[in-house]
């Protein structure tokens, strides 16, 4: 409605303007070369319009020719693009669905069509990681670096095949470069860590986190920072025990859920003979959550202490957690080693009802032998053990140990263990094997005098079981390590959904 009442009243205003015009008296005297010209004011006006009009088309058809080669260059140039987007396109979607010829060939035409440009550079990137052209992918990666705009990337897939190809010198420089360059860039940093906490340089890697703060949240910070304080403290031992002492507190307060952390700094307390300290800073993590090296430590935490002084420390862990299996375990353990057999089978019997798992049958087998039932029922509790469900572990790429570290010692990785009941495809064969051998010991004739056939060096060694565990570990020889090592799977840069059966741009594991 409002176009319409403007184009009446713009319509008005040229009749009122050529009305106006006409009805002007006088006229228009043009001398031209010695010709004179006279007219109407109103035919002159025309005139001047239609001039007007004659020369805007010879000048727009004049640029028009004049303009002609490069409105086909840039026509010319436009198509090019169009294609080469088309074959980017077309690669990303062959390197997300596994088609190694369809994206090289794309990667070609991308090349071809657009140069340089940086998702031509990634595609080809992607092809040859596809391919496992290790040089073709760093080339393209190299081209990156030209460009402000790609350094980053670039530097990121350089790291990763130095990655890919064990070259962890380089990728520690790409990786250093990465952090000069952008230090909120939080893979660089945690690179830049891992590396030197592998060195045992930890307090680089603590000065790495410091300079990059901006690239984690503060929680992930926090627990970062925690880590690489307990793997310090670890390292400096017992031979620096002021820094093991600092190391540990400021790793404690920062994550107080890092059970490692919290049990070195209350035996390092306890080295310093503050046993009350000690003792609370092991309730109040048993209180968050009961884990059995943190009951093995509040135990422990006064040496010297005899078998009623533990049984009441191992009392009152059970008073903060009642329920938990770890807190009846623990309790259990105490009163098989004041001799109370009525009151541990009672406290333990809740953990038998179900299924229970390797260290209760061994336990269970201990108790059994001390109570002098006979190898039957020995016998009996081992060979439940051996089909027992495992016990949580500290568990990180696959690797299942009974000691915490601060790296993977696959990857590299911080912070990579946690504390779970492993796949049983992780688990330890060793246990079903030496379980099989104390079988058949006491098949061949061994009754109750397993204790007597292990040096007391070996019990005193012993975490879990005073017995069972101490003769399945004198009878079993120490397992080979297994210096394998699998082939670590890198990501891309420009990560891809795949096929649940594709292995991805690295191949079958």
């Amino acid at each position: 409605m409002i176009k319409l009442v403007l184009l009446v009243v713009a319509l008005t205003a040229i009749a009122l303007g050529l009305t106006f015009v006409a009805e002007l008296e006088g006229g228009v005297v043009v001398t031209l070369m010695g010709t004179k010209f006279e007219t109407s004011i109103a035919v002159a006006f025309v005139a001047i319009i239609l001039f007007a009009i004659i020369f805007s088309l010879i000048w727009a058809v004049l640029r028009f020719v004049f303009r002609l080669p490069s409105l086909i260059s840039i026509g010319w140039s436009a198509r090019r693009r169009h294609k080469g987007h088309l074959a980017v396109s077309r690669g990303m979607i062959a390197v997300g669905a596994g088609d190694q010829k369809t994206a090289r060939r794309s990667a070609s035409e991308a090349q071809r069509f657009l140069g340089k440009e940086p998702l031509a550079l990634l595609l080809s990137a992607q092809a040859a990681q596809m391919e496992g052209d290790a040089n073709a992918a760093s080339r393209a990666f190299r081209d990156m670096l030209d460009s402000s705009d790609t350094k980053l990337l670039g530097l990121r897939g350089l790291f990763m095949e130095a990655q890919r190809a064990g070259h962890s010198m380089d990728a520690f420089r790409y990786a250093e470069e990465t952090a000069t360059v952008a230090p909120a860039t939080a893979w660089a940093a945690e690179a830049l860590m891992e590396h030197h906490a592998k060195a045992g340089d930890w307090h680089k890697a603590l000065s790495t986190l410091e300079r990059s703060n901006s690239a984690f949240e503060r929680a992930e910070r926090k627990r970062l920072r925690a880590v690489l304080l307990t793997g310090a403290a670890l390292a400096y031992g017992d031979g620096s025990p002021e820094e093991t002492m600092e190391a540990a507190r400021e790793a404690s307060k920062l994550a107080p859920e890092l059970v490692p952390a919290q049990v070195i700094y209350a035996r390092a307390l306890s080295r310093q003979i503050d046993y009350r300290k000690a003792s609370r800073i092991l309730e109040a993590a048993w209180r968050l959550s009961p884990h059995p090296e943190i009951g093995e430590a509040y135990l422990a935490v006064r040496p010297g202490d005899a078998g009623r002084e533990k049984l009441a420390r191992a009392k009152k862990l059970f008073s903060i957690h009642s329920v938990h299996p770890e807190s009846r375990f623990l309790l259990g353990q105490a009163l098989i080693a004041t001799r109370d057999f009525e009151a541990a089978r009672k406290i333990l019997s809740p953990l038998i009802e179900d299924t229970p798992t390797v260290r209760v049958c061994l336990l269970m087998a201990e108790l059994a032998e001390l109570e002098g039932d006979g190898s039957g029922h020995v016998r009996e509790w081992l060979a439940r053990a051996s089909h027992a469900p495992r016990d949580a572990s500290w568990v990180a790429d696959g690797v299942m140990t009974d000691v915490w570290k601060p790296l993977s010692p696959l990857t590299g990785k911080i912070d990579a263990f946690v504390w779970l009941k492993p796949d049983e495809t992780l688990a330890d064969r060793r246990v079903s094997q030496v379980l099989d051998g104390a079988l058949r010991y006491l098949s061949a004739g061994g009754t109750q005098t397993m204790v007597k056939t292990v040096s007391q060096p070996v019990l005193s060694g012993l975490k879990k079981t005073l017995s069972a565990s101490a003769f399945l570990a004198s009878q079993s020889p120490a397992p080979a390590v297994n210096t394998t090592v699998r082939k670590k799977n890198v990501d891309v840069v420009f990560p891809l959904a795949h096929s649940p059966d594709d292995p991805g741009p690295d191949g079958a594991l």
